[in-house]
C-alpha cells in the first residue's frame, strides 16, 4: 500500500449511518405494513372497531417515539419542557 492509500483509508471513520438508514428505509415500513394486515384481521374480522381503534392509537404514539428519536427533535422538546420550568 502507498502512503496515499493509508492516509485515506485512516481519513475514513467508521459508524452506524449506513445501517440506520437502511432499517429506517426497509425494516420500519415492513413493520408498519404488518401491524395493519394484524389490526385488520385481528380486529375487523370480529367487528371489534372500538379495540382496533385502540391499538391503532398506540400503533401513532409508537410511531410519534420512533419519529422523535431518528429526526433527533428530542434535544429540541427537552430544552423546550426545561425553559418552562426556568424562571
Amino acid at each position: 500500500m502507498t502512503a496515499s492509500a493509508i492516509q485515506a483509508l485512516a481519513a475514513d471513520t467508521f459508524g452506524t449511518n449506513g445501517v440506520s438508514q437502511w432499517i429506517l428505509n426497509n425494516i420500519v415500513p415492513l413493520l408498519l405494513l404488518v401491524v395493519a394486515l394484524l389490526l385488520l384481521y385481528l380486529g375487523g374480522g370480529r367487528g371489534d372497531n372500538a379495540g382496533v381503534m385502540r391499538r391503532v392509537g398506540g400503533v401513532f404514539v409508537a410511531l410519534a417515539i420512533i419519529g422523535i428519536a431518528v429526526t433527533g427533535a428530542g434535544v429540541h422538546i427537552g430544552t423546550w419542557l426545561a425553559s418552562l420550568f426556568n424562571s
